[in-house]
């Protein structure tokens, strides 16, 4: 098995950079927000993130693409650093603590490795494939995550993001039927709800609409913690446009409450 150490170390400098850009610009009086083409906002401080990251990637790793969600694709090759800046804008820009930088690594069609900074939350997770899934401040203090053994829905807590997005997709009965068959449903929203999957403190949680940037870091955290990711129609993806995260014994149920197709178990 290909050992991904040093691009995991890389990957918690990177964060540690962004942290402190993020940080900074956190509640500043004069931070500049913008509207995209797709009316959802990006601050100074996203590009500021993804700009720093870039070139320390331009240093460290020359030869690899990089796909951030604010410059999109440069460079070709099997290996490409997928990268959120700040995920979870909506809740910077209001002053709300749940945001991430979100970092991964794939070759190919495959995350191997993966980590979510939350500065404000004081919390980060981390996964490399093979090598189990973590939480902590730093490698050296970290303690190992696993997902929950919850069996039933009844006795499930489901976390997500929004209602409007399952309108918008014609799947908000479904998605209602199944909050009702929950034991609890939670709106953490973005990245938290799936890493708090890994965690065990959350059971499943599932988007209607994500783009590659917002879920490949939360795809190896969750797969090893022992969980299972997969898009609705349960293809383990990241490019897949959805996604729902679970313990793994809940999620041919969640696929089937919510209208998807088959799972699809990594092989």
């Amino acid at each position: 098995m290909a050992d991904y150490s040093d691009d995991l170390r890389l990957a918690h400098v990177m964060a540690d950079a962004a942290d402190d850009v993020a940080t900074r610009r956190f509640r500043a009086l004069d931070l500049r927000v913008e509207t995209k083409p797709d009316l959802t906002p990006v601050t100074d401080a996203d590009r500021l993130v993804e700009e720093s990251l870039r070139n320390t990637l331009k240093r460290a790793r020359p030869r690899d693409a990089i796909h951030g969600e604010e410059y999109g694709r440069t460079g070709y090759g099997p290996r490409c650093w997928v990268i959120d800046p700040i995920d979870a804008t909506k809740n910077y820009v209001r002053g709300v603590p749940v945001w991430a930088t979100l970092i991964a690594l794939m070759e190919g069609d495959e995350v191997v490795v993966g980590l979510v900074s939350a500065p404000a939350l004081n919390r980060r997770w981390w996964a490399a494939r093979g090598g189990g899934a973590w939480t902590g401040r730093s490698l050296a203090k970290a303690t190992r995550c696993r997902v929950s053994g919850v069996t039933e829905l009844e006795d499930a807590s489901f976390s997500y993001s929004s209602l409007t997005g399952w309108e918008e997709q014609g799947r908000l009965d479904k998605f209602l039927d199944l909050g009702r068959t929950v034991w609890r449903t939670r709106a953490y929203g973005d990245f938290w709800s799936h890493v708090m999957v890994a965690e065990g403190v959350v059971d499943a949680s599932a988007e209607p609409e994500v783009s590659l940037w917002d879920v490949a870091a939360v795809q190896i955290i969750v797969e090893e913690a022992g969980g299972i990711f997969t898009d609705l129609s349960g293809v383990p993806s990241p490019d897949g446009g959805s996604v729902v995260c679970s313990n793994g014994l809940l999620h041919a149920k969640l696929l089937e409450q919510l209208g998807g197709g088959p799972l699809t178990l990594r092989v």
